[in-house]
C-alpha cells in the first residue's frame, strides 16, 4: 500500500443522474477522499442483457476519478447477478436448509457451487478486467463483496453433489468418513458416497461431523470463487494487488484464515452493533483479527459508517465526535486505509437510511463536516502509513472450533466461543494491553502470553503447537471447554481437557453448567460453567467451595500453563489475566484512565506513534514511556510522535 492513508468510500455513481458526477468528484476532493471503490453492485448496468455490455458510462466515471487524482479500488460486481441471470437459470440460484430456493430480488442470488454461476462471473470480470486493465485510476481489485455475507450455504442437488466430492478429496474412504462421524450412531453408517446430503432439515439433531464438514466445504467453495476471479485479474494485471472485503470479527460463516491467505492485502468491512454496551471495544477486536489475519502488516478497513445503519433493529446515530474516534481506533489498530459505505446516501433501495460521506442533508451538516475534518487529519497523518503495531499477547480462535460448538446438543447454551474471546480480549484493551488474534497452528514465535478462551475443538497440531510454545518458556491460560474434541468433532477421551490434559496437569471427569452464580474461595464470582477437576500436578490457585480446583498452573518446560474450570466475572477475569500477564512479562503502552484506549503503531527504523482515544465524557492523562504526559480530552484523541523506541 502507498505511503498515504487512503480515505473515501464506496461510490455508486450508477444511482444518480449523470450531471451529478462531477458535483461529487469535486466535493470529494475537497473532504480530502483519495481513494473510492466503484463497481461494486454494477454488473446489471455493466452488462443489461446477456452477453451485451455497456461500458461507456463506466468508462465516463473512471475518467473523472483519473482526472482528479482519486484512485479506485474496481470491483468485480459478481456479488449481485443482474435479474436476467436468475430468470435464465433457475437452477443456479441459493436453496435454504428446508428446501425453497430463494429468488432474485437482493443480493448475493446465487449457489456458490453453481458452474453457470461461476462461468458468468468469470466472463465478466474478464471483460472488467481487459477493460481497464491500463486504467490510471486503478488501484487495487476489489473482488465480489462480502462473500457469504448472505449465501454462506447453499443446500441444493449441486451443492450436494460438489459436498461429496469435497470430502473424496478429504477423506481416503468412504470408512474412514463413517469413523470421522461416527455414523454408528442412529444408524447412519453410509455404505455408499451417493447417500451423502448436505445436513438439510431433518426431524432431529444433524450428525455434528457432518454439520462441521459441511460448514468447512461451503467457506472453502467461496475462497474457491475468489481465487477464481483473483487468478482471472493476475493473468491480465500481475502488479495489480487484489482482496476481498472480509467482515472480520462479525461474520463466521467464511474462514477469514483461508481467505486472508488469498489476498494480497487484507481488507475488512466493520459497523457498530448498538446493542453493544461498549461497541469500540468490539471494534478494537474486529480490527485486531484484521491486522492478525495480515500477518501484522497494515491492512485496509473498506467499510465502516459515518453514523447509523440500517439493518438493525435499533439504528443508533453517532454522537458528535464519535466518527473520528472509531476512524482514529481502527487506524491505531493498524489500518493503513480509512473507508466508509458510502459516498452519497442513497434516495432510493434497501439501504438508503444507510448513512454516508454525503447525506441526505448535504453539507451542511454534522456528518459532512466531521468528514471534512477527518480527511484533513488523515492526509496529515501520512507518516503513520507503513507502521505496524506489535503485541505481545495473542488470543487462539479457529473457525472450525466455533463451528463445531455451533452444534444446538452442548452441554449448555450460554458458553458462546466468540463472545468469550471477545470478553478476554476487552479485559485486555482495559487494562491498555494489545493483543493479536492467532490461529491455533499459527505462529507464536514472539509472543509472551497465549489465551485461549475457549477453544472446543482443537487438531493435534494445534494442541502440539500450544504444548510447545509453553515448553520454550512462554506464559499460557487456557479457559473451560476448552481441548475437547478433535478435528472430527470426536471427544478426546481419557479425561477432560484432552488435548491439554498433561501440559495442564488437570484432569477433569464432569461438566456442571451452572444455573446461576457463585462465590470462589477468594472472594471472586464465577458463573454459567465449572468442572469436577483434580490436580494431576498443577499448583492449585483458586477453589470451589467444595475445594475442587478452578483456577490453577502447571510448569511445563520453561514456562507455564493456566487454567480455568469455570467461567469468571470480568472484575476477576481482570485480575487473573492481570496475574498471567505480570508473570510474562507483558506491560501496557502506556498508563492512562479507564475507557482511554492507547495503541502504539511503530516503523522498522523506531519511529513510533502513540495513539490515544477517549471514549469517556470526562477528560483524563496518558503517561507516556518516560514519564511525559498527554491531556486527551472527553470524547477526544491525540496521536503523538514518540520519536524512535529501542
Amino acid at each position: 500500500m502507498p505511503d498515504v492513508i487512503a480515505y473515501g468510500a464506496d461510490w455508486n455513481p450508477e444511482q444518480w443522474p449523470e450531471e451529478t458526477w462531477a458535483e461529487d468528484v469535486a466535493l470529494m476532493r475537497g473532504a480530502g477522499v483519495n481513494r473510492v471503490s466503484v463497481g461494486i453492485f454494477s454488473w446489471s448496468l455493466l452488462e443489461p442483457v446477456e452477453g451485451v455490455f455497456e461500458f461507456g458510462w463506466f468508462d465516463r466515471v473512471l475518467d473523472l476519478l483519473a482526472a482528479n487524482g482519486i484512485r479506485a479500488n474496481l470491483a468485480t460486481p459478481t456479488a449481485a447477478p443482474p435479474p436476467w441471470f436468475g430468470d435464465a437459470y433457475p437452477e443456479a440460484l441459493p436453496v435454504d436448509a428446508d428446501g425453497r430456493r430463494l429468488q432474485h430480488g437482493s443480493r448475493q442470488g446465487f449457489c456458490p457451487s453453481s458452474p453457470i454461476y461461476r462461468e458468468k462471473a468469470l466472463r465478466i470480470t474478464e471483460q472488467v478486467a481487459a477493460r481497464y486493465r491500463d486504467h490510471p485510476a486503478l488501484a487495487m481489485w476489489h473482488v465480489h463483496n462480502e462473500y457469504g455475507c448472505h449465501n454462506a450455504r447453499c443446500y441444493c442437488d449441486t451443492s450436494a453433489a460438489a459436498f461429496r466430492a469435497w470430502l473424496r478429496s478429504h477423506y481416503p474412504s468412504l470408512d474412514a468418513l463413517n469413523d470421522a462421524w461416527g455414523t454408528a450412531f442412529w444408524s447412519q453408517h453410509y455404505s455408499a458416497w451417493a447417500q451423502i446430503l448436505p445436513p438439510r432439515a431433518t426431524p432431529s439433531f444433524t450428525n455434528p461431523g457432518q454439520q462441521l464438514d459441511y460448514r468447512r466445504f461451503s467457506s472453502d467453495a467461496l475462497v474457491e470463487l475468489y481465487v477464481a476471479e483473483r487468478d482471472l485479474l493476475k493473468g491480465l494485471t500481475p502488479d495489480v494487488p487484489a482482496t476481498t472485503n472480509l467482515m472480520a470479527g462479525a461474520h463466521w460463516d467464511m474462514d477469514c484464515w483461508a481467505f486472508a491467505a488469498e489476498t494480497d492485502v487484507v481488507s475488512t468491512d466493520h459497523y457498530l452493533l448498538g446493542a453493544r454496551a461498549e461497541p469500540h471495544v468490539d471494534l478494537a477486536f474486529a480490527a485486531d483479527y484484521a491486522r492478525s489475519l495480515n500477518g501484522g502488516r497494515p491492512w485496509l478497513l473498506m467499510e465502516h459508517s459515518t453514523s447509523a445503519v440500517n439493518w438493525q433493529p435499533r439504528n443508533l446515530a453517532k454522537a458528535p465526535g464519535e466518527l473520528r474516534r472509531n476512524s482514529l481506533a481502527h487506524l491505531a489498530r493498524g489500518a493503513d486505509g480509512i473507508m466508509f459505505f458510502q459516498w452519497r446516501a442513497s434516495r432510493a433501495g434497501a439501504e438508503k437510511w444507510h448513512s454516508a460521506m454525503l447525506p441526505h442533508a448535504g453539507v451542511d451538516t454534522k456528518i459532512w463536516r466531521e468528514v471534512v475534518a477527518l480527511g484533513a487529519e488523515l492526509a496529515g497523518l501520512a507518516g503513520v502509513a507503513g507502521s505496524t503495531v506489535t503485541a505481545d499477547v495473542a488470543v487462539l480462535l479457529d473457525h472450525s472450533s466455533v463451528w463445531a460448538q455451533d452444534h444446538p446438543a452442548q452441554p449448555t447454551s450460554e458458553l458462546d466461543p466468540v463472545e468469550e474471546a471477545k470478553r478476554w480480549h476487552a479485559a485486555l484493551w482495559r487494562a491498555g494491553i494489545t493483543c493479536d488474534v492467532a490461529h491455533p497452528e499459527g505462529d507464536l514465535t514472539g509472543y509472551r502470553l497465549v489465551l485461549v478462551p475457549q477453544l472446543y475443538l482443537v487438531s493435534d497440531a494445534g494442541a502440539a503447537n500450544l504444548t510447545e510454545f509453553v515448553r520454550r518458556g512462554g506464559v499460557a491460560l487456557v479457559g473451560p471447554y476448552s481441548g475437547i474434541v478433535d478435528e472430527h468433532d470426536r471427544v478426546r477421551l481419557g479425561g477432560y481437557p484432552g488435548a491439554w490434559r498433561d501440559l495442564l496437569g488437570v484432569s477433569v471427569e464432569e461438566f456442571f453448567p451452572l444455573a446461576g452464580p457463585i462465590r470462589l474461595a477468594s472472594g471472586a464470582t464465577a458463573g454459567v460453567w465449572s468442572e469436577a477437576a483434580r490436580s494431576t500436578g498443577a499448583k492449585v490457585l483458586d477453589t470451589y467451595a467444595t475445594g475442587e480446583p478452578a483456577w490453577t498452573r502447571n510448569e511445563w518446560g520453561g514456562g507455564a500453563a493456566h487454567y480455568l474450570t469455570t467461567r469468571l466475572d470480568a472484575a476477576a477475569l481482570a485480575e487473573v489475566l492481570a496475574t498471567v500477564c505480570a508473570e510474562a512479562g507483558v506491560e501496557p503502552v502506556a498508563r492512562t484512565a479507564p475507557g482511554v484506549e492507547v495503541v502504539r503503531r511503530s516503523h522498522a527504523d523506531g519511529r513510533s506513534f502513540l495513539f490515544a482515544i477517549n471514549h469517556t465524557a470526562q477528560d483524563a492523562v496518558v503517561t507516556l514511556p518516560g514519564g511525559a504526559t498527554v491531556a486527551v480530552p472527553a470524547g477526544d484523541a491525540r496521536i503523538v510522535p514518540i520519536g524512535r523506541i529501542h
